[in-house]
């Protein structure tokens, strides 16, 4: 009974740690806006910001399963459900950026935008597949629905990761060596899974 009330502490401590470290960009995201200290063009620094941290905390939450499986822990997969909930959160900052602060919702340039613009046109898709699973995140629904559809729903993610550092690559013009460093984490992420799966 001890132990169990101990990795209850335990895993309850890891959480609230998670949960402070994931809101610390955007703490520091609002504290460099209080203090008028986003550069010259603040609405390009808060897209790019809120889109790096949409693409970081997507491919934490990919080590999940490879890191259980090759150490052990289990504490990756407890907290992988809140870091895929921050991932939908830091990407609707991203989005509303655009929607908000550069398009002031001139709905018919973004539809214009989401048309023409391969970059924007892929976010987008991205975005709107990520809607489902944050909706389908808590335990009432997966029991509704189903593990096995679950799953099956969740396995979207993939194709969300690999949409959202194409979307970075191709949102770049200059300097792709941030772009292509997500590219290369993701590559080793997905080969690994494929790897432990067989």
């Amino acid at each position: 009974m001890g132990q169990q009330s101990n990795q209850t502490q335990g895993l309850v401590g890891t959480k609230s740690a998670v949960f402070i470290m994931a809101l610390l960009p955007l703490a520091k995201l609002l504290l460099n806006a209080l203090q008028d200290n986003l550069g010259a063009n603040p609405i390009e620094k808060i897209t790019h910001v809120t889109g790096f941290w949409t693409l970081t905390f997507l491919l934490i939450c990919l080590t999940a399963t490879p890191l259980r499986k090759l150490s052990g822990w289990f504490w990756p997969i407890r907290v992988r459900r809140m870091l895929g909930l921050f991932v939908f959160f830091y990407a609707c900052l991203h989005f509303l950026t655009y929607l908000i602060l550069d398009q002031f919702f001139d709905w018919s340039a973004i539809w214009a935008d989401i048309a023409k613009r391969p970059y924007i046109t892929i976010g987008f898709t991205a975005l709107v597949c990520l809607l489902p699973l944050a909706v389908t995140s808590n335990d009432k629904i997966t029991r509704k629905i189903g593990g096995k559809n679950w799953r099956r729903l969740h396995s979207l993610i993939y194709p969300i990761a690999i949409a959202g550092v194409i979307h970075f690559i191709w949102l770049v013009k200059k300097d792709l060596t941030i772009p292509l460093i997500f590219a290369g984490i993701l590559t080793v992420l997905l080969t690994a899974r494929l790897i432990l799966r067989r």
